[in-house]
């Protein structure tokens, strides 16, 4: 074997544990920069809408929260966001947001036709006049569709974006009442036998009647991450709030488990969850079994799915790194390059973590779809299309492999789902719920 070194190590390891991202342009710096900025009065206006009664924006919104989407029928992107528009509405008006759509368009009959063909069911209104020609527009400062406004109940603008996914984010941190943090003696940290040493793990049981039982999720993160993971620990937050049990924990070499990361690998990623998997079985108050994971931790909880198919009631991929295999074989992973035929004693990345020869060797030839594929139970798949890290294509061979899975692929979320970690939370959260109860 040669040794792969680099002349600078960028530090042994970087200071704070936080999964691998690549970061994704802000569309808003390109698109939405005429676009009223936060804390200005909304302008009123008051225009028709389909059935030619007049709505004045002023009485509509007072004292209330206003999501307005600026659309047109005719726009290939709005037609795109529509349903995402359509499910915000559903989740958050009944918590007493009002939506609003602006449409542009110039043609009456398209404009109520679409209305009707993609079943909206919140008000809309027009000039129909085209964009640039629009006093709506003008006041607004729109230049691209779709946009999107939050107005607060003082008639002030929260939010300006072209990103749908920004206007949920801040109505999630408006109203979302989880709890910051799970304490008591509902938790108790424990130690399980892993591959390379100790493992660091956390159980919460429920409040559950004497002799209950409550269904249980471990939860499996990335590489270079812990349990503590944002985007993780959100979604075990939401679980606690659902009346889940869950168990997290540390991989070998990994936040406060032993082992050293360098000796890390996806096959005693995977030893260390079977024992996990183990220890949940025995608890006496569980019933049923899930699996969640993320990235590599996704590889792992499906590969193990696959090798313990009846011991697992649903399984949760987010953003799975299957590509880690092709990566090897073809020499550059995360964008460093090596020599796949002679591969080096260690691989140490942008970011400072150092990969050793046996994560390389056995990675490229990790049976992951094939182990995989022998699981036939509940599967939900979720991804971002603006992922660079590990590509949405990913998600989508496993889907093709698990051809009863559900598959979300999430507009503009990147690999840690940083921009909107609620989304991918509240649909696993969702899906466990409709599964497993």
């Amino acid at each position: 074997m040669k040794n792969f070194r680099l002349t600078i190590l960028l530090g042994l390891f970087i200071a704070a544990l936080s999964c691998l991202q690549a970061q994704v342009p802000d569309l808003d710096e390109k698109y939405a920069a005429e676009l009223l900025k936060p804390s200005t009065p909304a302008p009123d206006f008051q225009l028709n809408t389909p059935d030619g009664k007049t709505l004045k924006f002023r009485d509509f919104a007072k004292g209330k929260y206003v999501v307005i989407d600026f659309w047109a029928s005719w726009c290939p992107d709005c037609r795109k966001d529509l349903p995402e528009v359509i499910r915000m509405y559903n989740k958050w008006h009944e918590k007493g947001v009002e939506f609003l759509g602006v449409s542009f368009d110039t043609d009456k009959q398209k404009w109520t036709d679409y209305i009707a063909q993609s079943g909206v069911p919140y008000p809309q209104v027009s000039e129909l006049k085209r964009m640039n020609q629009s006093e709506v527009a003008k006041a607004y400062g729109v230049r691209w569709i779709p946009s999107l406004y939050l107005i607060g109940p003082d008639g002030k603008v929260l939010v300006s974006t072209v990103l749908s996914y920004k206007i949920e984010n801040k109505l999630y941190e408006l109203f979302d009442k989880t709890p910051s943090a799970i304490e008591g003696d509902n938790e108790v940290q424990i130690s399980i036998d892993g591959s390379k040493g100790k493992l660091s793990a956390v159980v919460y049981k429920p409040n559950i009647q004497p002799g209950g039982s409550a269904d249980l999720v471990i939860l499996c993160h990335g590489l270079n991450c812990d349990h503590n993971f944002d985007l993780m620990h959100r979604i075990e937050k939401q679980l606690h709030t659902d009346g889940f049990a869950t168990l997290t924990f540390d991989f070998n070499g990994h936040g406060e488990s032993e082992g050293k990361f360098v000796d890390m690998t996806i096959p005693n990623e995977m030893e260390d969850l079977e024992q996990v998997l183990a220890y949940a079985q025995d608890l006496h108050f569980v019933d049923d079994i899930a699996l969640v994971g993320h990235s590599q931790g996704a590889v792992v909880a499906a590969m193990v799915a696959g090798k313990h198919p009846d011991d697992i009631k649903a399984v949760v991929l987010l953003a799975p790194a299957s590509s880690v295999r092709d990566d090897v074989v073809r020499g550059n992973l995360f964008g460093i390059d090596f020599d796949p035929l002679d591969m080096p004693d260690s691989l140490v990345l942008n970011n400072g973590i150092a990969l050793g020869y046996r994560y390389l060797k056995t990675a490229s030839t990790l049976p992951i779809f094939e182990t995989a594929a022998n699981y036939h139970g509940n599967i939900c798949i979720i991804h971002g299309n603006a992922d660079r890290l590990v590509p949405y294509t990913c998600s989508e061979h496993f889907h093709q492999t698990w051809t009863n899975s559900e598959f979300h692929l999430l507009n503009y979320y990147d690999h840690n789902f940083t921009v909107c970690p609620y989304r991918p939370a509240e649909i696993t959260t969702e899906f466990l719920q409709r599964v497993m109860r």
